[in-house]
């Protein structure tokens, strides 16, 4: 009975649906998923870490917290926020694209509007859980996802695109939430961030998202059509594809998690998200502590946006001919550098020089990170399998500001912690080329 299916082998809710705007549109659709995709990635920088870096100084002077309060807050919001994303993932495979954008937007403008209203350490902690799970979990899931879906051989290709895109205009949000908060204070910054999100990304999703092409009688990449939408691709298409290799071999959530692929993977990234909150999350103070001022730590920002942005698109140029965990590995190596490097800014140029490494190691990574588990394991369980992802992801990145915080108010600096921590990258960059590589099917099921 397909009622007793497990959730993630469900049909979404609107997999059966015709859609007169696909049907329409003069091109192929995929590409209005990736303008939505990437305007939902922007959507989500309330809840990213760089947009909390710009908040937090306020944060401390206006509700008289320390800074090792305020980090362990956002330490433990940011692991109760990761408990939810393996349900997030199977309800995107279960509901659709269209329905979970929706909701996250709605949900992620509300949180950023409450956030005005925060008075005290609780109402502070139960704000960073809302942004934290509706920014940089959910909407981010959906949003990466819904481009996954659309996209197969030329996945690395549009996820650069869409890169180059999200890195600028990422890249610019802690300057623009710094001028904000100097002209309006911070507490109307949010509720100027949440008025956008409701207004723009909300309805943009419901008009736009539309799941699987295969849903609509498409195929990936622009391809063609499905003669019969209802079923099997046609005899010609199926005769040209075994000749060839198949389209994607789907794993699901168990048979990924046999994988010790998966797991270095997840070790992995979950090891780069981990160092680079805690290193976004204090980067102004770590910005003061080298001499350098507020004004110059906000504007390092533009730098590491335009690198970021060039790199995800030469890496989605390239992960066709590269296996992924090369380039995983690569920007593993990188961290490890660009966390030396930051216990030496001391002056302008440094910073800049700092900005634009850091900026190519973050390119690679968001880049590699946004198509990896689609690449290895495939569309089918891909909310299943990124949900889980997701909250190792997350749950390593609320590790993140807590000992770089208790470092400073101890120590006196973040020298120790981040000389300390270069030896976690760098260790995972082998664990990546080595045992990387996954299995070319999945095991059976048991």
């Amino acid at each position: 009975m397909r009622s007793q299916d497990p959730p993630e082998k469900r049909p979404t809710r609107y997999a059966s649906r015709r859609s007169r705007l696909v049907h329409s549109t003069p091109f192929y659709y995929g590409w209005i998923i990736v303008a939505l995709g990437a305007t939902g990635g922007v959507m989500t920088n309330p809840g990213q870490t760089p947009g909390f870096s710009a908040f937090l100084n306020h944060f401390i002077e206006d509700l008289g917290l320390s800074r090792s309060i305020v980090s362990t807050l956002y330490t433990a919001a940011t692991l109760t926020a990761s408990l939810f994303l393996p349900w997030v993932g199977r309800l995107f495979d279960r509901h659709g694209s269209r329905f979970m954008i929706c909701l996250f937007s709605l949900l992620l403008g509300l949180a950023c509007i409450y956030m005005s209203l925060v008075r005290n350490a609780v109402m502070l902690f139960f704000g960073f859980v809302v942004l934290r799970q509706f920014g940089q979990g959910s909407l981010t899931l959906a949003s990466k996802n819904v481009i996954n879906l659309w996209w197969v051989r030329r996945r690395g290709r549009i996820m650069g695109i869409v890169g180059v895109a999200g890195a600028l205009l990422s890249g610019l949000f802690p300057y623009l939430a710094n001028t904000l908060i100097d002209e309006f204070g911070w507490r109307w910054t949010y509720v100027i961030l949440g008025g956008i999100l409701l207004s723009v990304m909300l309805p943009l999703g419901y008009i736009f998202a539309r799941d699987r092409p295969e849903d609509h009688g498409l195929l990936p990449d622009g391809a063609g059509t499905k003669p019969d939408e209802a079923g099997p691709i046609s005899q010609s298409t199926e005769s040209a594809e075994s000749k060839s290799e198949p389209l994607e071999i789907n794993w699901t959530l168990a048979q990924a998690k046999q994988s010790t692929a998966f797991w270095v993977t997840c070790a992995a990234m979950s090891c780069v998200a981990m160092l680079n909150t805690g290193l976004y999350f204090h980067i102004f103070s770590v910005f003061e502590d080298g001499g350098l001022s507020s004004s110059t730590a906000a504007t390092i920002f533009v730098p590491i946006a335009a690198t970021s942005a060039a790199f995800q698109l030469i890496t989605g140029f390239v992960i066709g001919h590269i296996p992924p965990r090369f380039l995983l590995a690569t920007s593993l190596f990188m961290e490890s550098a660009v966390l030396i490097s930051a216990t030496h800014l001391n002056s302008v140029t440094h910073a800049y020089a700092f900005g634009i490494f850091w900026g190519i190691q973050s390119g690679i990574e968001m880049l590699v990170m946004g198509v990896i588990f689609a690449n290895y394991y495939g569309r089918r369980h891909l909310g299943a399998i990124a949900g889980f992802s997701s909250t190792l992801l997350v749950a390593a990145s609320a590790l993140g500001p807590m000992p770089f915080g208790i470092a400073r108010d101890l120590m006196g600096g973040y020298g120790p912690v981040l000389t300390t921590m270069a030896i976690l990258p760098f260790s995972l960059a082998f664990a990546c080329l080595f045992f990387g590589k996954p299995a070319p099917r999945p095991p059976a099921d048991e």
